[in-house]
């Protein structure tokens, strides 16, 4: 019982933390994001690249910029991966495979941060800082950057201009991401976490043993992992480890900071188109979808199946026992509802319906809150399904925030929604047919089912847990796995991008009697019906051979 309240204490002072905080830094993201003056420090990063920072880009221009870049970050994390062996300060660590390497680079820069490794066994510091804790950073900007310009493709009128890429991931780099995350690191250490570049220590135990206790720059990588939705753990068992989240609080903070920007992008988007009360539309379905979420998960934590956990009482296999069951969940599922990844405890250990919320949330599209930006721009296309659902209803054009969704549009969120099912599914089927691949399974019937199915829905939706399991540090896993995650990221983008450009061509359309009102309680109700629809028809044949039969055997 001490434990269900100490829960519903750790969950209320979150959301009221979330509630606090969401105006404030809505707010302040839309004043960075909509200023016209640039910092010295910002005009200094222009001069260095060659930016003219006051020339907007065109959809495809801006396309262009997020795919070159990112290009570049693959190759440059890849090469540094295959050479930290050279440089694996302050120890020697081995070359990391071909494929490996691959993987890891493309994880990192999709903001996946899906890991085939052992962090404390297989990188150096020096990669760690320089390569890994980069690219969060980095991957995170450009969510937000993509959000940012489909919400100016909604506040456009007769343009083809939807910003300056390389203006918008300078600001959100240096004035969101950065200065948040110094100052969590500087709370981080107080709390415990180490942040330094010392060598490993031997000690020697009271039972006559030895053990290795690594150090590291962790408190800084922590920070942002979970700032911007990237999960990838210094340490292979990620914010378990008493090094990585060493008190109840921190695991509070840590979930917190995982949320946080994505629950106040909502109020972003509203003030920069001009009507707050859209926002507070969206954030609503996205607290509708959470608190759905978390409310089940407890529940199928606390209802457990079959007669030893039922005499037990308790679901605790692969739990922290330091957070407990109610803390794990919340940790769980605010990690697969947004992008993260991380864990706190073992996924692969929740009951079988417990295991199925968390594949739902990843399926959802993770818009409740999602990744940082992601969750916004996969929310708003979600929006507009729903409005042009709700326009073929009463025989009319539909309009979303003055602008009218024709075949143009509605077939770029259409494309838009396809493809993380079509990469999903395919993935998964494919790796069931390979006789080679179902025999790196370690678990057969529905739950190895589930569990290559979490895979390939963690990699196409860039959040990067795992149910494990299966041996996925394979040539074959490895590199379906990153091209997985690679198209599931930018794909998407290719999509969002074109809608924006689409809609900021337009001009304004006056509301009319048959215009949807979209920030009333009736639109908040069809968008979550539309998103838990689309995604029961589109997953739940997967879902029934796998966590659900697992869960009603």
């Amino acid at each position: 019982m001490s434990s269900t309240w100490a829960g519903i204490v750790f969950l209320a002072t979150l959301v009221l933390a979330l509630v606090l905080v969401h105006k404030p830094l809505g707010d302040y993201l839309a004043r960075v994001l909509t200023a016209t003056r640039h910092l010295r420090a910002e005009k200094v990063v222009y001069k260095l690249g060659g930016v003219d920072p006051d020339a907007d880009q065109t959809w495809g221009r801006y396309l262009r910029s997020v795919l070159a870049f990112s290009a570049m970050g693959v190759l440059f994390l890849y090469g540094f991966l295959r050479l930290q062996h050279k440089v694996g300060h302050p120890y020697p660590m081995p070359q990391m495979s071909r494929s490996q390497s691959f993987d890891t680079a493309a994880s990192f820069v999709t903001n996946t941060n899906w890991q085939s490794y052992s962090g404390e066994n297989t990188l150096g510091y020096l990669v760690q800082m320089a390569g890994l804790a980069v690219q969060n950073f980095l991957s995170a900007a450009v969510g937000i950057a993509v959000a940012i310009a489909l919400v100016r493709g909604f506040a456009r009128h007769r343009t083809d201009r939807l910003g300056n890429f390389w203006v918008d991931l300078t600001r959100i780099c240096l004035r969101i991401l950065l200065p948040i995350s110094v100052v969590f690191a500087i709370v981080f250490v107080g709390a415990g976490m180490i942040e330094n570049l010392h060598h490993y220590s031997t000690i020697h135990t009271l039972a006559g043993g030895s053990q290795t206790l690594p150090g590291g720059p962790v408190a800084s990588q922590e920070v942002i992992k979970e700032l911007g939705t990237n999960g990838g753990g210094f340490f292979n068992a990620n914010s378990a480890h008493p090094f990585e989240n060493p008190t109840i609080w921190t695991n509070w903070l840590e979930i917190f900071l995982l949320l946080c920007i994505s629950f106040s992008l909502p109020r972003t988007f509203g003030t920069i188109v001009g009507d707050r009360r859209q926002g507070r539309a969206i954030v609503a379905v996205m607290a509708v979808l959470a608190i759905l979420s978390v409310g089940l998960q407890l529940g199928a934590q606390s209802a457990h199946h079959g007669t030893v956990p039922s005499a037990v009482g308790t679901s605790s296999e692969g739990t922290e026992t330091r957070f407990g069951v109610p803390d794990s969940a919340v940790f769980a599922t605010g990690t697969t509802l947004t992008s993260t990844g991380a864990v706190d405890s073992f996924h692969d250990s929740y009951t079988s319906l417990g295991g199925a919320v968390l594949l739902l949330n990843m399926m959802l599209g993770e818009v409740a809150p999602g990744g940082t930006g992601s969750g916004m721009y996969g929310i708003l296309i979600l929006a507009v399904i729903t409005v042009f659902v709700a326009g073929l209803m009463v025989g009319r054009t539909p309009e979303y925030l003055g602008k009218k969704l024709g075949g143009r549009e509605v077939k770029f969120a259409s494309l838009y929604l396809l493809t993380t099912p079509a990469l999903v599914l395919t993935g998964t089927a494919v790796a069931m047919a390979l006789p080679g691949e179902r025999a790196g399974m370690l678990n057969s019937g529905s739950h190895g089912l589930s569990e290559v199915l979490y895979s390939f829905t963690s990699a196409a939706n860039n959040n990067g847990s795992a149910f494990a399991g299966i041996s996925v540090n394979t040539v074959w896993y490895n590199t379906v796995l990153g091209i997985v995650m690679l198209l599931g990221r930018f794909l998407p983008i290719v999509f969002v991008l074109g809608l924006a450009g689409s809609l900021a061509r337009q001009k304004p359309v006056p509301a009319s009697e048959g215009t949807l009102p979209t920030h009333r309680l009736l639109f908040v109700g069809m968008l979550t019906g539309v998103t838990l629809i689309v995604v029961a028809l589109t997953y739940f044949p997967a879902l029934a051979l796998g966590p659900l039969a697992e869960g009603l055997h």
